[in-house]
């Protein structure tokens, strides 16, 4: 679920182990490069942190961020 904070878009993703994190983390690569929308991220083995905003709005949540989260987790329902 993502969360509003902080004039950000959040969510944690957790998966079975890093090869999956990383393959889950190159799909949103290419989303976020078709939507020319580029998310601040970290990832540690298993776990990958979004966080969404619109730098050029002022850094604040916009339609562009809510469309890629949609984007996102439409990955993993696929």
């Amino acid at each position: 679920m993502w969360i509003e904070e902080n004039n950000k878009l959040h969510r944690v993703f957790t998966f079975k182990d890093f090869k999956e994190a990383f393959a889950f983390m190159t799909i949103v690569a290419e989303l976020a490069d078709r939507q020319n929308h580029h998310p601040t991220w970290t990832n540690t083995y298993n776990k990958v942190e979004i966080w969404l905003n619109t730098h050029d709005a002022g850094d604040i949540v916009t339609a562009k961020d809510h469309e890629l989260a949609k984007s996102i987790d439409a990955v993993l329902k696929s």
